[in-house]
């Protein structure tokens, strides 16, 4: 997917519009588009992610992740079965006490009622995705790699 593209547009419609004006119009309206391209991409982050959380919850199993490559996110189908079979050979015996603010007890428990599973195994889920060892790659001064959502 590429934001980039749509980031480029949005600055030349809002030049576009700048030259009905003057010349400060066209020159403000540059220097705006320029102030508003990192927020917009984070902003479209924002709604990319929770496009992903709402698919996820519409799935029978498996959920969405935003992954980016470099500035571009991806959707990724990520299917629970691959995620439970590196739990699922072991017992799940061990246990844990886990004091959480109660304002993070609710998050999560809104969070794996929207994924339609118990909060022991969205929070499983979640520390089995933390503790993996995902490589990231740097070329230069360009950091690869993605993010979870």
């Amino acid at each position: 997917m590429n934001l980039t593209i749509v980031l480029e547009g949005l600055q030349q419609d809002l030049q576009g519009l700048a030259e009905l004006g003057d010349e400060r119009s066209a020159q403000i309206a540059a220097r705006l588009g320029e102030a508003l391209a990192s927020n917009l991409r984070l902003k479209l982050f924002d709604l990319l992610s929770q496009a992903a959380v709402e698919l996820s919850s519409k799935l029978p199993n498996g959920h969405v992740e935003v992954r980016l490559a470099g500035q571009e996110p991806e959707l990724v189908f990520v299917d629970s079965a691959g995620e439970a079979g590196a739990v699922a050979g072991e017992e799940l015996s061990a246990r844990i006490s886990l004091r959480l603010p109660e304002s993070l007890k609710s998050a999560v428990e809104r969070s794996a009622e929207r994924e339609g599973i118990s909060v022991n195994a969205w929070l499983v889920r979640a520390i089995a995705r933390a503790t993996e060892s995902r490589p990231v790659q740097s070329g230069g001064k360009r950091l690869t790699g993605y993010a979870k959502s």
